[in-house]
């Protein structure tokens, strides 16, 4: 199984999982909000959080941008794309917060435009959102930069991901299962597709949850996801589409303790006595197989 270096830290089979919280959207347009986001996930252990980037006009029509929609920003989509979009003052603070945090930050880009935007900062990866794996051109155009890519698979058939995978070539590529569901039911997540896909294609494979509970993102770092990305709030019950299927803090937390304990228990593979099982044999044990008859 291949490995791949995002920033200084190694993603692959005998590295600790590199875990992502997933900031996204759930700013709602508050650079301070997403600075304590950063906190948070800083605090937890996270290895990266990651944000999305899009040129509103590129990626929606104008029929989109037209429709009713009520938000703190306005009454129709385009004034709640708006104003959730951060631009270069955001970013900027964002790149210098996550570098006072030590903390890795990248951005998934749905348009050339923002692969550009983004690219400015020196991301360590780009991450292809699971909406743009059907996107040759964004493929090509991510790839050209030269950086780790993270291909996210939701709402995808193995043969759309295949395509995208030849589009895309293995070298520096991480392959996140998905459902894309908010919030995802745990009879839809398919967990087993993570080992299926550590075998098809060769290359690591993570996980991108969106569920609302922990123990699924635990199993999938077991059943050997290298990455499992999660998203993060400070509040389930904020507005905006995707608090909802995010962790809370307190959540995020135990989601790093859980991953670093299984990782820890599972060992290597040997079976052995142990030195702390040498006194509760001498204690229990009346016969040793090795002399009995």
């Amino acid at each position: 199984m291949s490995e791949v270096k995002i920033g200084n830290i190694m993603v692959g089979d005998g590295h600790p999982c590199f875990v992502i919280a997933e900031i996204g959207i759930n700013h709602n347009g508050d650079i301070d909000l997403a600075k304590r986001l950063i906190d948070i996930a800083a605090q937890a252990g996270c290895s990266a959080v990651k944000f999305q980037k899009r040129t509103i006009e590129i990626v929606y029509s104008a029929e989109e941008l037209a429709h009713p929609r009520e938000s703190p920003f306005g009454t129709t989509n385009g004034d709640l794309k708006r104003g959730l979009e951060f631009g270069l003052e955001e970013y900027t603070e964002i790149d210098r917060y996550c570098k006072e945090k030590d903390i890795l930050w990248f951005a998934s880009c749905w348009d050339e435009q923002s692969v550009d935007f983004i690219d400015q900062f020196d991301p360590p990866c780009f991450k292809i959102a699971s909406a743009s794996l059907t996107d040759d051109i964004l493929l090509r155009y991510t790839r050209a930069r030269g950086k780790p890519i993270l291909l996210s698979t939701g709402m995808s058939t193995m043969e759309q991901i295949n395509h995208a995978v030849d589009v895309l070539g293995k070298n520096d590529l991480v392959i996140l299962h998905a459902c894309s569901t908010y919030p995802a039911y745990y009879e839809e997540l398919n967990l087993k597709v993570i080992p299926m896909m550590r075998q098809r294609y060769g290359v690591p494979v993570g996980y991108s949850g969106h569920e609302t509970g922990l123990a699924s993102s635990v199993a999938a770092a077991v059943l050997g996801a290298c990455i499992v990305e999660r998203h993060i709030t400070l509040d389930r019950s904020l507005w905006g589409s995707d608090h909802a299927a995010s962790l809370e803090p307190n959540g995020i937390t135990r989601l790093l303790r859980d991953i670093r304990l299984v990782e820890t228990a599972m060992g290597n593979g040997v079976k052995q006595v142990i030195e702390r099982e040498v006194p509760i044999i001498q204690k229990l044990r009346r016969v040793d197989s090795m002399n009995s008859k």
